[in-house]
C-alpha cells in the first residue's frame, strides 16, 4: 500500500486545457487496450513494450485541424498513457489517478467498474507511483507537490529540446537508414528495432493526418481549401523526405515534437530562418504568409497549455545562420508582440551585437504588456555554462532555458529538475530544535542539534544551519540520480531519444547511456528570505546582541503576536535588493554555499553536472503558505521571495539599486536564475532610452537574465475586486507568465507585493 497520496495534484495547471474531442466511450476504450497491451508486453524488452503501447495512442489521440490552423498535429491526453511530464499528460508508462477518477464520474454506473479495474492495474505500474514508492520518507522528503515537506521530489523528463537540425537533414527516411545501418552491426539491438517502429508511426500519423485535412476541407472558403491543401502536401513529403520548404519544415518539427511529447522547442530562428529566407528570395512566400505560419505556431503551443513551457529561442551566440535567423526573429517578434499569449515562453538571447533594431523590437513587445521576450545575457551565460557544465565554450553557445528557466544544451544534454528544497523552512525547522512548526513533526533526520543558547557566534549558528542543509542536499543529488534510474528502468523516450546525441551512435536510450551529458537541477525556494533572516539574526543577535536566540524563536512561534516592537526590527535589517554589501553579501554567501554544494555532489555521484536553478512558479508562495514566520519578519503562511528578487516591498532603492543587488550572484555557479522587475506603461514607455540603458548596464555589470512586466498602477488591485474587466491581462509570475485572474488570490496578493516602479 502506498505510503503518499497517489491522488495529489502532480502539477500546476494554471491554464485550463482544453477538453478532449472523443467521446467518454472511446477514451475509456483506448486506456484499457493500452493497458492490455502494456500488461501483454510485460516480458518483452522495455523498448518494444513502449513502442506497441505508442501504437494504441497514436493516431488516435489527434486533435482535428481547427478553422486557422496552418499545421497538422493538435493532440489529446487521457488519464492513462505514455509521456514525458505531467504537463501533457504524465511520465513514462503512467496513471494519473486524479484524472482518472473524475474520469469515472462522467461514465454510467454499468462503465464505473471497468475504470476500478484500470485504477488497480496502474496503482502497480504508474512510473510516478513505483519512483514515489522508493523514494518518499516519513519527515524529511516528500512527493511532488507536498509542501508540508522541506524537499520534494519527482521523476520527469523535462526540458528535453530535440536536434531538429539532424531531423531536417536527414528527413524521416535518411533516419530509418541510419538505424538500419547500425541495426546490421548489432541486429539484436531492441533500441533500433523499437526505433525504426517509431519511424513507421510517424508515417502513420502523418497519413492520418492527411485525411483530417481532407475531411476539413468540407464546406470551407477557397481561401481556407488552400491552406488544408498545402497542410496535407507538405505531410506528404515529410512522412518520408526531408524538408524542402519553410512549411514542411516546421510540419516535421512540429509533428515530431508531438510524437516526443517535448514542451519546448529550443532555437527555432537558427533551425527554421534558412528555410523561410530560401522561401522568401525565391517568391514561394510572402512574410505576410509567413507572420501567418508562426502565428498558428504560436497558438497551437498555447493551446497545449503547459504553464510554464513552450520555450522558443531566439538571438545569441552560436547561430550557424544568424542572417537568415534574424529573418525569423523579427517576424516572431511582431508574432509575440500582437498575440500576447501566455504560452510560447518567447525568449530572446542577446550579446554585444545584438542590434539596437532587435532592442527595440524588444523593448516595443514588452512595453506593449506582451511580457515577453525575456531576455538572457549571452555575454555572462555562455562562460557560466562552460563552467557549470564543464563543457567547451562551443558547446555552451548552444544553451537554452526552459520551463522556469533551467539551462540545457540542445539536443544533447538532460536537465530536469526532479528536486525541489525550501530553503526556509529547513531554517525555522532548525532554529525549532528539529521541529518544523507548522505541524509539530520532527524533520531534521540524523543531524543533531544544538539548544539555541549554545550558539556563542554567528558563525556557529550559520555552521550549524549549514550542516543540516548539507543532509538535504546529500538527499536530494542520489533522490535525482534515482529518478533517471527508475525512468531508465522502464521506459526509453524513443522518440526524444532519437533526436537526442549521442543515442544512436550509442543504441541506448537517453537515461541509459545514450545522453551526451546527464545533467539535472535543483529548484530552490525562499533563498532570500533566507539570507535576509541571517542578516536580521546577525545583526539583532550577535552585533547589536538587543535580542537571543530564544528571544527571536519565540517570537516566530507565535507568529510575532505581542512582539510588535522585535518584528518591526527584523523588518528593518538591512534587506537584499537595496545594493548594500551587508544583506547582499548575506545572500552571496548563502548561495555559493548551496550552488556549490550541489554542483560538487552532482559531480560526485557521476552526473556530467547538477546544478542549482532560482526559480519559483506558484511554489514560491504554496510553499510559504506551509513555511514558519521567519527572522526577516515574514509571518508564518506568507508567500516567500520570487526567485532571485526580493521579498516584495523589501527592495526600497529604486531600479539601479535592485538590478545591482541581481548582478551580485556568479552565474557560472547555477543553472539559470530568474530576475523579475516590474515598471509602469509611463515610466517603461515614456522613458525609453532611459530603460534601455538601464538594461544594458544591468547586462554589461554582469546581469545574466531579466523578466519584465508593464502594468499600470491600481490595475492588479482593481482586478482583484473586478475581474471580468481583466481577462487578457497578463503578468509575469517568475519562470512563467499568466493572465492575472486566473491566478489564485495568494499568487495574486504576492504580485501586487512586488515594487512597481513608476516616474511620478
Amino acid at each position: 500500500m502506498q505510503g503518499f497520496n497517489v491522488e495529489v495534484a502532480q502539477n500546476v495547471e494554471i491554464s485550463k486545457k482544453l477538453p478532449c474531442e472523443k467521446s467518454l466511450q472511446a477514451q475509456l476504450e483506448v486506456m484499457e487496450r493500452y493497458t492490455e497491451v502494456h500488461r501483454r508486453f510485460s516480458t518483452e524488452s522495455k523498448e518494444i513494450r513502449e513502442i506497441e503501447c505508442l501504437k494504441v495512442l497514436y493516431p488516435f489521440l489527434f486533435r482535428k485541424i481547427e478553422d486557422k490552423d496552418m499545421f497538422a498535429g493538435r493532440m489529446d491526453f487521457l488519464p492513462i498513457g505514455f509521456g514525458s511530464v505531467t504537463s501533457v499528460g504524465g511520465v513514462g508508462h503512467y496513471c494519473v489517478f486524479r484524472k482518472l477518477r473524475e474520469f469515472q464520474e462522467q461514465l454510467a454506473e454499468q462503465d464505473k467498474p471497468r475504470v476500478d479495474r484500470l485504477y488497480n492495474y496502474w496503482l502497480a505500474h504508474d512510473l510516478k507511483t513505483k519512483f514515489n514508492e522508493e523514494t518518499v520518507n516519513g519527515n524529511t522528503l516528500g512527493t511532488f507537490i507536498d509542501c508540508n515537506y522541506p524537499m520534494i521530489a519527482t521523476a520527469r523528463l523535462s526540458g528535453m529540446m530535440l536536434d531538429y537540425p539532424h531531423l531536417f537533414e536527414k528527413g524521416i527516411g535518411g533516419l530509418r537508414e541510419e538505424l538500419q545501418s547500425h541495426l546490421q552491426a548489432m541486429p539484436d539491438n531492441a533500441f533500433y528495432k523499437a526505433g525504426l517502429q517509431c519511424l513507421e508511426l510517424f508515417g502513420v500519423c502523418a497519413e492520418a493526418l492527411q485525411q483530417k485535412a481532407v475531411q476539413a476541407m468540407a464546406d470551407v472558403s477557397e481561401e481556407r481549401k488552400k491552406d488544408l491543401c498545402l497542410i496535407y502536401e507538405s505531410l506528404g513529403v515529410i512522412k518520408e523526405d526531408k524538408p524542402r520548404t519553410f512549411h514542411q519544415a516546421m510540419q516535421l518539427f512540429w509533428l515530431y515534437a508531438m510524437l516526443a511529447g517535448v514542451i519546448n522547442y529550443g532555437r527555432l530562428d537558427d533551425y527554421l530562418g534558412p528555410y523561410l529566407a530560401a522561401d522568401l528570395s525565391e517568391g514561394r512566400l510572402s512574410e505576410q504568409e509567413a507572420y501567418r505560419y508562426v502565428y498558428s505556431l504560436w497558438t497551437l503551443i498555447e493551446n497545449r497549455r503547459t504553464t510554464v513551457n513552450g520555450r522558443i529561442i531566439v538571438g545569441g551566440k552560436g547561430r550557424k545562420h544568424p542572417k537568415e535567423a534574424d529573418m525569423f526573429l523579427h517576424i516572431a517578434m511582431k508574432v509575440a508582440k500582437n498575440c500576447r499569449y501566455v504560452e510560447p515562453q518567447f525568449t530572446l538571447r542577446i550579446d554585444k551585437d545584438t542590434t539596437e533594431q532587435i532592442w527595440d523590437e524588444a523593448l516595443d513587445a514588452i512595453g506593449a504588456g506582451a511580457t515577453y521576450p525575456t531576455l538572457y545575457n549571452d555575454e555572462v551565460n555562455v562562460p557560466a555554462v562552460a563552467y557549470a557544465m564543464r563543457v567547451d565554450t562551443k558547446t555552451a553557445e548552444q544553451y537554452v532555458p526552459f520551463g522556469c528557466t533551467e539551462f540545457v544544451i540542445q539536443g544533447e544534454s538532460t536537465g530536469t529538475p526532479n528536486i525541489c528544497i525550501n530553503l526556509l523552512k529547513i531554517l525555522t525547522i532548525y532554529m525549532n530544535g528539529g521541529i518544523d512548526p507548522m505541524d509539530g513533526i520532527r524533520k531534521n533526520g540524523p543531524v543533531k542539534l544544538k539548544n539555541l543558547e549554545e550558539y556563542q557566534t554567528f558563525d556557529e549558528f550559520y555552521n550549524g544551519y549549514k550542516e543540516l542543509l548539507n543532509y538535504y542536499l546529500d538527499l536530494s543529488v542520489t533522490t535525482q540520480y534515482n529518478s533517471y534510474r527508475v525512468m531508465n528502468r522502464y521506459v526509453s523516450f524513443l522518440f526524444t531519444s532519437l533526436l537526442t546525441n549521442d543515442c544512436i551512435a550509442r543504441g541506448k536510450a537517453l537515461l541509459d547511456g545514450g545522453v551526451r551529458y546527464l545533467g539535472g537541477t535543483n529548484e530552490t525556494y525562499g533563498n532570500i528570505n533566507t539570507s535576509d533572516s541571517l542578516q536580521a539574526i546577525k545583526e539583532l543577535v550577535f552585533d547589536k546582541k538587543k535580542y537571543s536566540l530564544r528571544q527571536i524563536n519565540d517570537a516566530l512561534l507565535a507568529n510575532f503576536e505581542g512582539y510588535g516592537l522585535l518584528r518591526k526590527d527584523c523588518l528593518n535589517c538591512d534587506k537584499y535588493g537595496n545594493d548594500l554589501d551587508t544583506a547582499d553579501g548575506m545572500a552571496n554567501d548563502l548561495y555559493e554555499f548551496v550552488a556549490k554544494g550541489v554542483r560538487d555532489r552532482g559531480i560526485a555521484i557521476g552526473m556530467q553536472y547538477y546544478l542549482i536553478v532560482i526559480s519559483n512558479n506558484q511554489l514560491n508562495t504554496e510553499w510559504g503558505n506551509q513555511t514558519g514566520a521567519s527572522p526577516d519578519g515574514r509571518l508564518s503562511g506568507m508567500y516567500m521571495n520570487p526567485a532571485n528578487n526580493p521579498q516584495g516591498g523589501a527592495n526600497k532603492n529604486g531600479p539601479t539599486a535592485l538590478l545591482n543587488s541581481l548582478v551580485r550572484f556568479d552565474a557560472k555557479y547555477h543553472g539559470g536564475s530568474v530576475q523579475n522587475i516590474k515598471f509602469t506603461p509611463s515610466l517603461f514607455n515614456g522613458h525609453r532610452d532611459l530603460i534601455k540603458s538601464l538594461f544594458k548596464t544591468y547586462f554589461e555589470k554582469g546581469g545574466c537574465h531579466l523578466m519584465v512586466t508593464i502594468v499600470d498602477k491600481g490595475i492588479l488591485e482593481d482586478a482583484m475586486v473586478h475581474p471580468e474587466k481583466y481577462p487578457d491581462l497578463i503578468v509575469r509570475v517568475s519562470g512563467f507568465s499568466a493572465v492575472f485572474v486566473n491566478l489564485s488570490p495568494n499568487i495574486q496578493k504576492e504580485l501586487l507585493s512586488r515594487v512597481l516602479y513608476d516616474d511620478k
